[in-house]
């Protein structure tokens, strides 16, 4: 199988450069899921993932799990097509389970703020889980202004802008097997 993994893209007219290859990618995701497999053992959780960005990450981790388990999805909006959050989080699909009494894994594509998923985890704490443990392929943790809990973290990045393996920009990009940063950034 082949995976559309170039060494520079353009996307909305700006230059990106590889940041994470698809190697360190599948080899951190499968860590975190041997991490998921061994604490979730015999409590078949349901992991939610946050669309549209978490998709292609939970697909790859949910494969590397090796426990029963459910899959759901929520979307919410607080970027629209800039490159910042608008600071605004909208509420585009709830989830269709039910999760009272239930294990749930939050799975998020990136947190930068901490906006979105103090959000969702406010959100599903209404709904009366028995616990809730959260996920995120990367953490931007000098821009995280709000207090989030982050169980799992794949790549803790500096305050960068990144695209590829689901993260997009203005909805472009998201197919790209790696993770780029936009090029003139600095680590």
């Amino acid at each position: 199988m082949s995976f559309y993994k170039p060494e520079t893209v353009s996307c909305n007219g700006e230059s990106f450069s590889i940041y994470l290859t698809k190697k360190e990618i599948e080899r951190r995701v499968e860590e975190l899921g041997e991490e998921l497999s061994a604490e979730y053992e015999g409590k078949n959780p349901i992991f939610i993932g946050v669309l549209n960005g978490a998709y292609i990450f939970l697909s790859d981790l949910m494969r590397q799990v090796e426990i029963s388990c459910e899959v759901d999805f929520l979307k919410l909006s607080s970027y629209g097509d800039e490159k910042v959050s608008s600071g605004q989080v909208t509420d585009l699909k709830d989830i269709d389970a039910n999760i009272e009494g239930r294990h749930v894994i939050l799975v998020e594509d990136i947190v930068d703020t901490g906006l979105s998923m103090k959000y969702i985890v406010d959100k599903l704490q209404a709904k009366n889980p028995e616990t809730i443990a959260t996920v995120s392929l990367l953490h931007k943790t000098e821009a995280t202004h709000h207090n989030v809990q982050l169980d799992y973290v794949g790549f803790r990045i500096p305050t960068l802008f990144v695209l590829g393996y689901g993260l997009d920009y203005a909805q472009e990009g998201r197919n790209l097997a790696q993770i780029y940063i936009l090029d003139g950034e600095e680590e």
